[in-house]
């Protein structure tokens, strides 16, 4: 018998890609990490656990198969589980089939990783909050307030958190799907599938005093970093301009800051702001500017509801609504493989400043956010603040960390130093 109330969903607008292009050795995992002061308990923390999916019924899922599309089915609490050699490793058919999600726990660490149907980095940073308070208050015997993300597990979950919030804003407009393809970092690819997580910790600070200097927002100037970047790798891969790519970073746009929603289901989309490595070589300048610019023009409530309606138009085609999953499976891969990420170098996903309930703020030394490694390429980048440190969390599955050197170095060379981490040993 399941944990929750809730029987069955469909998945969301955006998630109905992401079990349709899953392979063997590859799904959408993104992963949500807190360190705290003190050794994690795991009994403690698989009872905490236990109490929190009642709370989140619409997280608390497996993935099943339909005749004509996948859906989500409730699923009991994991067992949680000591760490994984390297985060965001594969999740297979067979664990989608029993639970979605896992919680893990290392040391001090406790980390939940979700397969991306399930929700987006919103939805998991407040499982995630909520998770860890009543961890806290079983572990501590304490009382934390249910605020800044922190839900209360007595209470009955909304139903308009369980809403596909991309239904209830689709308009007449659809924006134009055609763009060019991206630049690609490749390299040597590692053995048994190891992901590799190179950590760049700033102090927030100064890298919002810089971003300030350029008159941009903090993820335009990291984005804008990347961009000189990755210029860097391609110019020494390619020389002859007329052969260059665009270089175009791919930035999660979360909706609610333009539309209203209490959803925990996925609520997110994209834009891809960059620049034409044909016309040039750009200086950091130009970059900044012109990124900017565009995410100025891009990132408005008019803007992104013709891009929900694209998506929800899709969606709706009476053709597409009644074809056999093995079809629709066939051609979401087909054009996943020509479009999707292909039309970026790198995902760049910034959470933003955490913050959490006061009477859990002395036992957290710090939280960390992790993509997946992308399906054709070979890097991603997740980034999120806490108190006065930011933390840039770069995955890749190749053995090369040119792109990583370049981009701290380039942090470094603005002024900003950056103290680096890294799960390789050895």
């Amino acid at each position: 018998m399941s944990n929750n109330n809730l029987f069955w969903l469909r998945l969301d607008n955006a998630a109905k890609l992401y079990p349709a292009v899953k392979t063997k050795n590859w799904c959408n995992v993104f992963r949500l990490s807190v360190t705290v002061n003190e050794k994690i308990d795991s009994d403690i923390l698989q009872s905490a656990l236990n109490v929190t999916v009642k709370r989140f019924p619409s997280i608390s899922m497996k993935l099943c198969k339909g005749l004509f599309w996948y859906y989500l089915e409730a699923a009991d609490a994991p067992k949680v589980i000591p760490e994984k050699p390297y985060p965001c490793s594969k999740m297979t058919p067979y664990d989608l089939k029993k639970c979605a999600f896992r919680v893990l726990y290392y040391e001090c660490r406790i980390a939940v990783e979700f397969f991306h149907s399930l929700t987006d980095g919103n939805g998991g940073l407040i499982f995630l909050k909520t998770l860890l308070a009543e961890y806290l208050s079983q572990k501590n015997n304490i009382k934390i307030s249910f605020e800044n993300g922190v839900l209360d597990c007595t209470e009955t979950p909304n139903q308009s958190e369980f809403e596909d919030s991309f239904l209830k804003y689709d308009g007449f407009v659809s924006y134009p799907r055609s763009e060019s393809t991206a630049y690609q970092v490749h390299g040597t690819k590692e053995k048994n599938g190891f992901n590799n997580v190179i950590t760049g910790i700033v102090n927030l600070n100064d890298a919002l005093a810089t971003a300030k200097k350029y008159g941009v927002s903090l993820t335009a100037f990291l984005v804008s970093i990347m961009i000189l970047s990755i210029q860097q790798i391609q110019n020494k891969e390619i020389h002859n301009k007329r052969k260059q790519k665009p270089i175009k970073i791919l930035i999660p746009v979360n909706l609610r800051n333009y539309f209203k929603s209490n959803s925990l289901r996925n609520f997110v989309l994209y834009i891809t702001p960059g620049i034409d490595a044909n016309m040039g070589d750009f200086d950091f300048d130009e970059i900044v500017h012109i990124v900017h610019h565009q995410m100025k023009l891009l990132l408005t409530e008019k803007q992104m509801r013709a891009r929900i309606t694209a998506n929800v138009k899709a969606e709706r085609n009476k053709f597409l609504k009644f074809m056999p999953l093995f079809v629709k499976n066939m051609g979401l891969k087909l054009m996943f493989s020509f479009a999707g990420e292909k039309k970026s170098c790198i995902t760049m996903s910034n959470l933003g400043a955490v913050s959490v309930p006061e009477q859990m703020e002395n036992s957290i030394k710090r939280f960390d956010f992790t993509l997946g490694v992308q399906y054709t390429g070979s890097n991603n980048c997740g980034i999120l603040s806490y108190k006065d440190e930011l933390y840039i969390n770069m995955i890749r599955n190749i053995e090369e960390s040119e792109l990583e050197r370049l981009f701290f170095t380039n942090l470094v060379k603005m002024g900003i130093a950056v103290s680096v981490e890294s799960n390789r040993k050895g």
